[in-house]
Parts: C-alpha cells; structure tokens; sequence
C-alpha cells in the first residue's frame, strides 16, 4: 500500500493536469500486475466491494474512539478516510498475522471481495492495525471507493496510454469490454495483441459539444437540432445482448428494461432518454419535463407500475454503428440518412428521431431558440454537417447553445464542509425563499459558481454566522442573499417549498440586498414551465 499511498498524496496535493499524468503513468509502469490494474481501477470508479461502506467504518472507529469525538473531528476534518486514518489506536496487544501479500493493492481488493458483510469489517480493522496513517488513508479510498484525488476516469485512462504509448480512444473502445485487472489491457500496453471488442456491446466514449458563447456559424455547414431535457444515453446491442449507458459510461440497462429489450437491431445509437409526456414540445406524444424522468432514475428495481406512470423512450440524435459497420468516421449528414433507415427498423412506442430544424437563417434560429423555455425545451444542438463522430470536444464540431439561465435571490440557510480538496471549506450551500407568511423555507442547493476568493470569503461568513450545528452541517443566520442560477424548476414532493431545481449554481454573492428582500416561493413557482 505505500506506493499507491504515495500515489494519492502526490494526486490530491497537484493540482497541473500533466504532473497527475506523470505521477499515475510512472506508478503504472512501476508497478507489477495485478496491483496496477485495481489500482487504475479505483482511479477511474470501479472497484466496488459490497462488504465495505461508510457506515462500517464508522462503526469500526467508534468501537475504538470515543465517538464523539469522532464526530466532531469529522466534521472539522471534512472527510472520513482521512479522519479514521489519523484517529485509529494502536491496539493494546499483538494484532493477528497477516501474510505479505494481503496489503498489496490486490491483495487488499481480492481478501475484502471475497468477504461478506458480517466478515469484512474485522478483515478491514486488522488491515488498519498494521499499516500507519498514510496507509490506512490509502486503504480505505480504496476500500470503499471515494478517491477524490482530482482524476477523472478520462485522465486516469490518458495516463496509461501516455505512459505505453497507445492511443487514449483505442482504451477507451474495448474498457468497458474488459473487468479489472484489465490483464488483456496491460498486456496489450507491453507489446501484445491489441484486445477487440468484437460482439461485446461495449461502451464507447461520446462526442461532445462546446458552448456557443459568441461564436455564430452558417447554417449552409451546420444543421441545427433540439437540445432535449433528459440524459443521454448509448444503446449498443452485439452478440445478442443489449445495454445502455450513461454519459459517464455507467451501465443503466436495469432502470430501463422496456428500452433495453425493444432494442435488438445491432448496432450503437446515441440519443435521449426521456419519459412520455406534453412538456417539451408541447405537443401530445412527446417527452414529460426531466422531473418524471427523474423519477425512475438510479432504480436498480423498475415496477411494472413505474414503467406504465413513466413510460421511458429515446430521442435518438446519431449512429455510431450500424450491425458490424463502423459508421463514426462518415460525416454527419451521411449518418443522418443511416440513422433515419435504422430508425425505420425500431418499434415506435420506444424510439423516435429528433427532428432538425428548419431555419432560414442564424437570426431566424436565434428567435426559435428564444421559445425553447417556453415549450420547456433545452436549447439548441449545431452540428457540421460533414463532422465525423469523435470521442470527446473538438473545437469547431458540434456546439451547444442552450436556453439562457433563470434567476433567483435565495437566502443561504445551511452550509456544509466539501470534500476532497474543499474539505477545509464551507462550500455547499442550501439556499431558500420566503413565503407569503414570512417562512423561509429551503428550494436548492449549490456548490458551484463562485471563484476560489469567493469561496474563502463564503466560508469565513459560514464560520462566524452559524447559529446552531446538526454534525456536518451549520445552520447560519438568515441574513445573506445568494443569487443563484438554474436551468429550470419543477414541482416536487420531496421537498418542503414543493420545489426542486435543476443544475442550480451560485451566480452572485449579493452583499448589497437585505435577506427580506430575496424572491418569494410564489415567484419561483410562476417560473415552472
């Protein structure tokens, strides 16, 4: 563990893109198989081991502390791993044996795997009992999972083609395809034969867009489309099999079995998924507002009555493959006129095109996009027409340009420590507006937007502010007026105002503007769509 310790303390205190390259590329070269591989694995989300959460560790060190003092250390430290690594005692006597090889990495992620979740906890605290505070900070990120060392599975993949000198979307095309300690990869990387992801459907990494911003394009090159408010998706069906995917790469193909079984066409489309409804478009048959897709996502057991109140289906927007062709690199009209016969071959009540958008020209687009809040869509998708379909941002592809933000003045209620390299800081602020009765009741949550010197200046308001503490959090005075932006708000019941917000941020620190004078509840509601 005190390589891949050192690993983490090199990460977390780096804050250069290509110093944390060098540092996991180095320590991928160094280190033997299979150590490497569940390492990267941790690095980039997937080592999951059922035996060990949060609230075991807890336990384990409230058996040994005084737990609160546990607590309150928590709480000042910010973060839990961090925390039990430097309170956890010495035992009194001798702790049990271990072999050399069970502090390994490996060793670490095949002993606690095997165990369940009465087994792993003792396992867990006897591994602490013989390593020091840097090991056991590293064995427990490893343990359950929450590095938070600023490496994103993208970075940490570039790092081990950086570092055997491969392509970083060649990893990326058979990753999903391969289980850690991705052996096959780490051959491959040392000269042998390339992995294939030949009838496996595989997750491959999307193309993305850049904002806008000020950029205006022809639209002689560049076909415009609807930006929908849901989550986007892969469909790949190989081999006889389907999944979905997320964004992030996650496999989702559980929330949504209906979608996953009317797909059987081989082949990888890349659209949105959304729930049946009249919000966006404002036209019968088309797509509910995200709060009812909302509903359904993150379930690892979908009801047939869930399926039949929020009936899921996809936007379908390009096509990556189509059967065994490899379609990404044609241009995007010729893939436009594949995917229209491909959708052709799908079951409608799961499947639709989104459609383009006929405009006369950019200003006409700029008025259409103009109504987009209106109809409750998202804003507006640009695409060259003879762009290829490629992994990641490429300045000059695609673009975004998404409906202009709504406003509020919100009131800062809570706060609470963030994590990671924000774990000193008061960073996550729960926001609210008043009531006809003069109530202040909480509509969001953010712990965006604001600048590094904000940040400091928000924190120090938090600690000389608090009025009250519940663990973690800090109730403060009810005097600081937050302006906070959001894409849209939508009815909700699990939340006292009846109000959730969608990707809310903090826009301005409103120092000038008495607390009395924020946004009421009412006015919140007369922005839902």
């Amino acid at each position: 563990m005190r390589e891949f310790s050192k690993l983490l303390d090199g990460l977390a205190y780096t804050r250069s893109r290509n110093a944390k390259l060098k540092l996991i590329a180095n320590y991928l070269v160094a280190t033997p198989d299979p150590d490497r591989g569940w390492a990267l694995a941790a690095l980039t989300g997937e080592v999951d081991i059922p035996g060990v959460k949060p609230a075991v560790i807890r336990a384990l060190v409230e058996e040994r502390c005084d737990p609160v003092l546990f607590r309150m250390s928590r709480d000042y430290v910010g973060d839990t791993a961090e925390t039990v690594s430097l309170m956890w005692p010495k035992r009194l006597d001798q702790p049990p044996e271990l072999d050399d090889g069970v502090l390994r990495v490996a060793g670490v992620v095949e002993r606690l795997m095997t165990l369940g979740r009465v087994e792993a906890p003792s396992a867990l605290a006897t591994m602490l009992d013989h390593l020091d505070a840097s090991g056991r900070y590293a064995l427990l990120k490893l343990a359950t999972g929450g590095l938070r060392v600023g490496v994103s599975a993208r970075l940490a993949k570039t790092a081990l083609a950086q570092a055997f000198g491969l392509d970083v979307d060649a990893v990326e095309e058979v990753w999903h395809g391969i289980a850690p300690p991705y052996a096959p990869i780490f051959a491959w990387a040392e000269g042998g034969e390339q992995p294939t992801a030949a009838n496996t459907p595989v997750f491959r990494p999307f193309m993305l867009a850049h904002a806008l911003e000020e950029t205006r394009v022809s639209l002689d090159d560049f076909a415009a489309e609807w930006k929908w408010d849901g989550i986007r998706i892969q469909l790949v069906h190989a081999g006889g099999e389907t999944r979905l995917y997320s964004r992030g790469g996650d496999d989702i193909t559980g929330s949504f079995p209906e979608v996953a079984a009317a797909f059987a066409e081989p082949g990888a489309l890349d659209g949105e998924l959304l729930v049946r409804g009249e919000a966006q478009g404002g036209t019968e048959g088309g797509a509910a507002s995200f709060n009812a897709l909302q509903q359904r996502l993150g379930r690892k057991k979908v009801t047939a009555k869930m399926q039949a109140d929020y009936p899921a289906f996809v936007r379908l927007y390009d096509i990556l493959f189509d059967g065994d062709d490899d379609l990404r690199g044609l241009a995007w009209a010729e893939r436009r006129k594949r995917l229209e016969g491909f959708v052709k071959r799908l079951p409608r009540e799961g499947f639709d095109l989104s459609p383009t958008i006929d405009a006369a020209s950019f200003e006409a687009l700029e008025e259409l996009r103009a109504g987009a809040r209106d109809v409750a869509i998202e804003g507006v998708m640009l695409k060259r027409r003879d762009s290829p379909y490629v992994a990641g941002r490429r300045t000059g592809l695609w673009y975004k340009w998404k409906r202009d933000p709504l406003t509020a003045d919100c009131v800062m209620m809570y706060a609470q420590r963030g994590n990671g390299k924000r774990s000193s800081y008061y960073s996550d602020y729960t926001f609210g507006c008043w009531t006809e009765a003069g109530e202040l009741l909480p509509v969001g949550k953010a712990y965006s937007g604001f600048t590094d010197e904000e940040l400091k200046w928000l924190d120090r308001f938090v600690r000389n502010a608090t009025v009250n503490r519940f663990g973690p959090v800090r109730e403060v005075e009810k005097t600081l007026v937050l302006e906070v932006a959001f894409d849209s708000i939508h009815e909700s019941k699990r939340h006292k105002s009846g109000l959730a917000m969608r990707f809310p941020r903090i826009a301005r620190i409103r120092r000038d503007k008495p607390a009395a004078e924020a946004d009421r509840i009412d006015t919140l509601r007369r922005m839902i769509a």
